[in-house]
């Protein structure tokens, strides 16, 4: 399954790496490319993660996630 988070408050390539870092602890995501040109997160993950973990992970990393989306 793939998400697609939108996000504020990521500013460089830090921001980017802190999101990605918390986002692969999760069980089940295989992947997490962070964008802070876009504001957007894309994760690669198992079916059975919830998108409140994906949440979750974001928030842990210290940003807010707006909207996750399937995509």
């Amino acid at each position: 399954m793939n998400y697609t988070i939108k996000t504020e408050g990521l500013h460089c390539g830090h921001c980017d790496a802190s999101v990605e870092t918390e986002l692969m602890k999760v069980a089940g995501v295989t992947d997490a490319d962070a964008d802070h040109e876009t504001n957007t997160v894309a994760v690669e993950c198992a079916d059975d993660v919830a998108p409140e973990a994906l949440e979750a992970a974001v928030v842990a990393a210290g940003f807010k996630a707006v909207s996750i989306a399937a995509a």
